[in-house]
């Protein structure tokens, strides 16, 4: 990865009038500001339909995309959808998602669209199910939810829950015609995913996708691949995966997704993992391998317990499964997110692997011999103001303490209200060869336009842009400091 920069900005936090950001001309629109701003890469965020508490990283599957990305608009040009059919999708403009009134909204459209193209696009959408193992599980697990009223598969009647052979045929036939939808919706995605993509590529822009470590239990992927984890005969998992006490919660996190069978996927070469990042190619240019230090050490928590401070930390794959991924996909920049307490173990990890580690400004400001301070970073590394999990920087300036303040106006050498912009230089002046900016600290926002409080099971993942945030002098001005930091 050359020197260079980039700008986090999840998918669905694009403007427009369909109630979330989808893949269509305000997706196109941003990749040419980052291509005048002089920017050459785009981080997004997991791109996953969501779960519980729409979170991008409790998805229901690791290999499906989101259908609320998929845009109406292009849908309406194709003649899937008609004008009142397109007008009608339309939702109050607003900063917030409202995820009640876009699941209403969206579904309906897409059953219209298919009811249109599922006929017409078959030899397509079949070309796509034959050269995509995943989609007709999927398609069976999404239909299974619908037939049981959303309920997990854990839930469901014993034999369609273990997959007998006869069960899976036998839904297979009832659930056809909504195997076929939710087939054709994942066509839809990926269609449009590829022109986007192609069209950032074309431009210099590359992306930068996220790779959750863990899946969520009610997924796809559990229910079709049991073996690949830690489960009991009923399918209910006997540890599950959280993080100790930390900078971001007190108490820890209990996330609760099933933990691997680690043993099991290195005697079969980690083809489950081959898949994913199979996957990931079709989506991205790089891999942020998300809780990389998990891949080290893993925090393991009883299923029975209700706090992450009951569980212990278990010896992960490191090099065994490393080494598989990096010589499988030598063409892949892996992003190591080594944040958290890390231990000699983790680091030793990231060095042998070659993988870049990240630095996020937004912990720096307490002394000088702080690791995230720049002139600390080694240049094989990637600097961040903050990542979703942070507020933005001016929130995090409005909020940090005294002794932060002190130590901050101190090595930047600026007055207070030009500290947010002094953070911003300090990254794009590093040696760190990437700099990635939330695109809300280039706009001055504050923590109302934060994407994520971890620990906080609600509000979050729904803040976006409106049509007039990005001033029009934006690009040039970035374009400007980029060249000056030799990032272009």
């Amino acid at each position: 990865m050359k020197r260079s920069s980039g700008i986090l900005l999840p998918v669905f936090s694009l403007s427009g009038d369909y109630g979330i950001g989808t893949m269509g001309k305000q997706a196109c629109d941003f990749v040419d500001f980052l291509h005048e701003a002089g920017q050459s890469w785009w981080q997004i965020l997991p791109m996953g339909p969501t779960g519980g508490g729409n979170s991008p990283y409790t998805s229901v599957s690791t290999f499906a995309g989101n259908p609320w990305m998929i845009d109406p608009v292009l849908l309406a040009e194709d003649g899937l959808l008609s004008p009142e059919q397109l007008k009608a999708a339309q939702l109050p403009v607003s900063h917030t998602i409202d995820y009640g009134a876009l699941s209403q909204s969206r579904e309906a459209l897409l059953r219209q669209a298919f009811a249109v193209g599922g006929k017409r696009d078959q030899k397509a959408v079949q070309k796509f199910t034959d050269s995509h193992h995943w989609v007709r599980n999927y398609a069976l697990y999404m239909a299974c939810k619908s037939h049981f009223d959303q309920t997990a598969w854990l839930d469901w009647p014993s034999d369609i829950r273990d997959r007998t052979p006869q069960a899976l045929e036998n839904y297979q036939s009832a659930l056809a015609v909504d195997m076929e939808f939710h087939c054709y919706v994942q066509y839809l995605f990926f269609t449009q995913w590829a022109k986007l993509k192609a069209y950032a590529n074309a431009k210099g822009v590359k992306i930068i996708g996220d790779l959750p470590i863990y899946v969520s239990l009610d997924s796809a992927d559990v229910w079709g691949e049991r073996k690949e984890f830690l489960l009991d005969t009923t399918g209910h998992p006997t540890l599950v995966s959280g993080v100790p006490p930390d900078y971001f919660c007190e108490d820890g996190q209990l996330w609760g997704n099933p933990l691997y069978d680690w043993n099991r996927q290195k005697a079969d070469g980690f083809g489950w993992w081959i898949r994913r990042i199979e996957g990931m190619q079709a989506l991205c240019d790089s891999v942020r391998i998300d809780h990389f230090r998990g891949l080290d050490e893993y925090w393991a928590v009883p299923a029975s317990s209700t706090t992450a401070k009951d569980g212990a930390w278990h010896k992960g794959p490191a090099m065994d499964l490393l080494g598989v991924l990096t010589s499988w996909f030598p063409t892949v920049d892996y992003i190591a997110e080594d944040l958290g307490v890390l231990t000699d173990g983790v680091h030793s990890l990231r060095e042998t692997s070659g993988l870049p580690g990240m630095r996020v400004l937004e912990f720096a400001f307490s002394d000088p011999t702080n690791l995230y301070l720049p002139h600390n970073y080694p240049p094989h590394c990637i600097c961040y103001t903050g990542t979703h999990d942070n507020n933005t920087l001016q929130g995090w300036w409005d909020e940090a303490t005294e002794a932060e303040k002190a130590f901050t106006l101190a090595y930047t050498g600026v007055a207070e209200d030009a500290v947010p912009q002094a953070v911003l230089r300090r990254g794009l002046g590093s040696v760190a060869q990437v700099f990635i900016a939330q695109l809300q600290d280039y706009l001055g926002m504050g923590s109302d336009a934060r994407i994520n409080v971890p620990g906080v099971a609600e509000g979050n993942w729904a803040w976006r842009l409106m049509d007039g945030d990005i001033p029009t002098t934006l690009a040039k001005e970035l374009h400007d400091l980029t060249g000056l930091y030799s990032r272009l």
